[in-house]
């Protein structure tokens, strides 16, 4: 079921209109396997949050889906959920087509609610492409991921704070932010973030020292081989790009935890994918293939 009511979708001057209705979005997907075949068993969706198809670009082993906001953009007070459950053996990709934007809240927040099931023997790769903060955006993103036996995920979260093609900077607002990862209901990885433009970590040299972009890439599935941290740790991203970034690699025992931090989200995804080339077949035990969306 769609929701018909229309607002202009790229423009924040739209959300200065008390008028405008807010808009709730859930989408509710499920993906099983059927002898060799990875598949979509169940697409329900309320209001403008779609998957656009289900494709098979790299054979029946690996559902790819994309996940599209037709409006464009969320404004203060809409709110996306995002419900995604894997049986047993399945294997599914999610992205997204295009830079997720959040508008100007005029007091209202906007929110996005991640909530993954994994089975057992399952993979799920969450690989969306960057979300934009405008100016006065105020965002809660929340993101919770609870693994069976032996399931394994991989998710990254590109952050812009402020459009950077218009030279906007983000001046107002908030974000809140947070990821839990169960495995076996025992929590193996928390975060929680608070950030306001006028905080201290925006500009400390143990914060954002500046940046305007924000980037973590997180996988839990087991330990990581020492052979595979040791190429992770030889890649660099294009610095031509970026020649303020800093980033790194962590292990743990559970968690794998990729970060970046600097002024170019292109540059960003550009190392995040050279990560995932090395990480993928160890994880999934296959090789990288790109979504056919990053290339329109």
């Amino acid at each position: 079921m769609d929701d018909s009511s229309t607002r202009p979708s790229n423009s924040p001057v739209a959300q200065d209109t008390p008028a405008l209705k807010r808009w709730e979005a859930c989408l509710n997907l499920n993906f099983s396997k059927r002898l060799q075949r990875s598949y979509l068993a169940k697409n329900v969706h309320i209001g403008p949050l779609v998957l656009q198809k289900s494709l098979h670009p790299e054979g029946d082993a690996v559902c790819h889906g994309v996940v599209v906001h037709p409006p464009g953009g969320v404004a203060g007070g809409d709110s996306l959920t995002l419900n995604v459950s894997l049986n047993q053996n399945a294997y599914a990709l999610l992205t997204t087509p295009g830079a997720g934007k959040w508008y100007k809240a005029n007091g209202q927040q906007a929110c996005q609610y991640l909530k993954f099931n994994l089975g057992k023997n399952t993979c799920f790769e969450w690989l969306p492409q960057e979300n934009i903060l405008f100016d006065g955006a105020q965002v809660k993103f929340s993101s919770e991921v609870n693994l069976e036996a032996e399931a394994k995920y991989a998710g990254w979260e590109v952050l812009c704070f402020g459009r950077q093609a218009q030279k906007e900077l983000w001046q107002t607002g908030s974000l809140h932010q947070g990821l839990s990862i169960r495995r076996n209901n025992k929590l193996i990885w928390n975060e929680l973030g608070f950030l306001e433009p006028d905080h201290k970590v925006m500009q400390s040299i143990v914060g954002l020292h500046g940046n305007a972009v924000s980037a973590s890439f997180v996988i839990a599935a087991g330990k990581v081989p020492d052979e595979v941290l040791a190429a992770c740790r030889e890649i660099q991203p294009k610095l031509a790009l970026d020649m303020q970034a800093k980033y790194g690699v962590t292990a743990m025992p559970e968690i794998f935890s990729a970060r970046y931090i600097g002024q170019s989200a292109q540059c960003a995804r550009q190392y995040f994918e050279l990560l995932w080339q090395i990480l993928r077949p160890w994880y999934a035990g296959l090789e990288v293939t790109r979504p056919r969306i990053w290339n329109t």
